[in-house]
């Protein structure tokens, strides 16, 4: 490292954040950017530790450790201390086709297994990364690079999420015409209505890379959704190969009295719902919408800060997120150790801004819903809640059991379900003819990707589960490599 002592010297230091009272106001992302100078020295606190855990990307206790990607961390680090931006940014790249949006949506598992974080602030590694790739926007050096040749095989991927994305970015590299299908009505999957403008801009940074992708030869067909109005044999039979990179979108539902009530919606029908007004006639025009009322979120996790985000953002009257985990330590437990991803207490952009407007954390934890109440029309009118304990069953294993004399019923008009997903839906799946695994996952080992059925390969969610977008992209990576050697019996793809 160019400063060996650059993690004694400087203190880790984030990009400001608009204000949350500044920027429910609108829905541009909320994140300023750093001085050259602040960022060198944030690349100056990555040290010499000899075994560099950020790059791994191992899984450990069911969480990630290290970037999936294996993102050359301490290199690009280096070189933006030095400031070499463009030798970083070709170091970025090297790993990761979109560092554009991992450097925004990321939860960064890299920071997670920092060395220095063992007894210091961990080095501000995700801003680096999203610093180096709007720097290299910037200077005009990110531009479309077509594949010098043609090999004549044609591949079609099924999907444009995060995993569809990469493998049609990488199969198009090895020279392979690559079609993407894409049943919404505009490319980009979750990147493009599962996650709100204020985290991921669709305009400025999504549609940015779309058209990269488009000006290197990949084909993008909208409103083609397989086993509705695409039929799958016959993708079968006119092309080369095929990605499954449909992502896990059946969302887990919640069996209680009074679900089928309005106002009561999973909760990515109202992120898309939003960021399809928001796009389109504009974003007090969404079907579902918060303003002037009695919100509950009920779930934890990325998608449910969203909804609480989005909620904030459409002037809901109060807000209440449920989550029925215990809430976590401030610090990391002694079941916790580095380099795993750490437990612990955190304010995300959504709970900042409803603290903000209603003065706390609007999370309620180990509480759940008993039962929704409607009024006259059917209309939601309440939201019945327990408290719940986590006792072990007869199996061993840990369950929610309801505490005695704990209801609580809170006022709401709408309500969302942010409680994940079980996985991919089947229509594609079963038509394709492809073995599912005991979760209804594409069987598919990872490493080779490979489905039951000749020259079809799963990639992403829809092959190990609801994850992460790093995940995906590494899964669409790798997808990308096997179908190569398929098609071409061996592969440069990395």
């Amino acid at each position: 490292m160019g400063k060996p002592t650059g993690f004694i010297e400087y203190l880790r230091e984030l990009p400001v954040d608009r204000t949350p009272v500044e920027r429910v106001r609108d829905w541009n992302e909320f994140h300023h950017h750093m001085e050259e100078k602040l960022l060198r020295q944030q690349g100056a606190r990555c040290m010499d530790c000899g075994v560099p855990f950020c790059h791994t990307g191992k899984l450990i206790s069911g969480s990630a450790s290290g970037c999936p990607v294996n993102n050359l961390i301490p290199e690009w680090n280096d070189l933006v201390y030095r400031g070499l931006w463009r030798e970083a940014l070709d170091r970025l790249h090297k790993t990761n086709n979109f560092p554009e949006f991992t450097g925004r949506v990321c939860p960064a598992p890299c920071e997670g297994s920092c060395v220095v974080g063992i007894s210091s602030p961990p080095v501000a590694i995700k801003t680096i990364e999203a610093a180096i790739i709007e720097h290299g926007f910037e200077q005009g050096w990110v531009l479309p690079q077509p594949p010098a040749n043609r090999t004549g095989k044609k591949v079609v991927v099924i999907g444009s999420g995060p995993a569809g994305l990469a493998a049609a970015a990488q199969l198009n590299k090895a020279g392979h015409s690559v079609t993407v299908l894409e049943r919404a009505d505009r490319p980009g999957g979750l990147l493009m209505y599962g996650i709100p403008n204020m985290k991921l801009d669709k305009r400025e940074v999504v549609e940015r890379r779309i058209r990269i992708l488009e000006q290197e030869g990949v084909k993008f067909v909208c409103n083609a959704n397989v086993g509705d109005n695409v039929e799958a044999q016959l993708l079968l039979r006119d092309y080369d190969a095929v990605v499954i990179c449909t992502g896990a979108t059946q969302p887990r539902d919640l069996p209680v009295e009074g679900r089928k009530l309005k106002g009561v919606h999973f909760a990515m029908d109202y992120l898309t719902a939003s960021t399809s007004a928001l796009l389109g006639a504009g974003p007090d025009q969404s079907p579902i919408h918060a303003r002037g009322k009695d919100v509950v979120v009920i779930g934890g996790g990325d998608t449910g800060t969203d909804c609480v985000g989005t909620a904030m953002r459409q002037g809901c009257r109060s807000l209440t997120q449920l989550e029925i985990m215990p809430r976590p330590p401030e610090d990391r437990a002694a079941d916790n150790p580095w380099p795993e991803w750490p437990k612990v207490y955190r304010m995300d952009y959504g709970q900042e801004e409803a603290a903000a407007k209603f003065g706390a954390d609007p999370r309620a934890y180990v509480r759940t819903v008993k039962k929704l109440v409607g009024d006259a029309d059917g209309a939601l009118k309440e939201v019945v809640t327990v408290n719940v304990r986590w006792d072990r069953n007869d199996k061993g294993q840990f369950v929610p059991v309801e505490e005695p004399n704990s209801e609580k019923t809170l006022p709401a008009q709408l309500a969302m379900l942010a409680m994940g997903f079980t996985g991919p839906e089947q229509g594609p799946l079963r038509d394709l003819n492809t073995e599912l695994d005991a979760r209804g996952n594409v069987k598919a080992e990872h490493g080779s990707f490979a489905t039951s059925v000749k020259g079809v390969f799963a990639a992403g969610d829809c092959r190990r589960g609801q994850s992460l977008v790093v995940w995906a992209i590494n899964e669409g990576r790798g997808a990308a490599r096997e179908c190569d050697r398929y098609l071409m019996g061996s592969s440069d793809l990395p």
